[in-house]
């Protein structure tokens, strides 16, 4: 058991989908520049040229290992009076929200979050410093924990 992990509350893990969500991108744009590079490496007929878009494969190859290591350890956990969001593995960090600071939640997705059915609940309170998002929550999901977050804070809010 982790250092993170001694809450009462369940961790509920975000989707796995999100570790698509993430990669579509990278390797459009590490695609796209190797690509670029093999072309002028032919252009040029010079081997050594090719350094460049393997040297871009390799670090798309590591990026992947990387997100999938993030996201894997992404979750959330919803005790009596707050909120807690962990987030990484090598730099392991818990952000706790009490539900009686939440100002709003926000639920946003982009195109390709809403094609993958995710979403990410922005929770904004008067303190930058603890605020905290949780990527990739399924969107039915997602709207539940809006609503059940902000029900909380306003319930903490008048004193209930």
């Amino acid at each position: 058991m982790s250092w993170y992990e001694n809450s009462a509350a369940p961790w509920v893990p975000v989707s796995r989908t999100l570790i698509t969500a993430r990669l579509v991108p990278l390797w459009i744009a590490v695609g796209l520049l190797a690509l670029g590079g093999v072309v002028v490496a032919l252009a040029v007929a010079q081997a050594w040229v090719l350094a460049f878009p393997l040297t871009l494969l390799a670090l798309g190859a590591w990026s992947t290992w990387v997100v999938i290591r993030q996201v894997t350890a992404h979750a959330w956990a919803e005790g009596d009076d707050d909120l807690l969001v962990r987030k990484g593995r090598m730099f392991r960090s818990v952000t706790v929200v009490p539900y009686g600071r939440m100002q709003f939640v926000d639920v946003k997705a982009g195109p390709l979050e809403r094609k993958l059915g995710i979403a990410t609940v922005q929770l904004h309170t008067a303190s930058p410093g603890t605020d905290a998002s949780i990527a990739g929550v399924p969107t039915d999901e997602a709207a539940r924990l809006r609503d059940r977050l902000t029900t909380r804070g306003e319930a903490r809010l008048a004193g209930l």
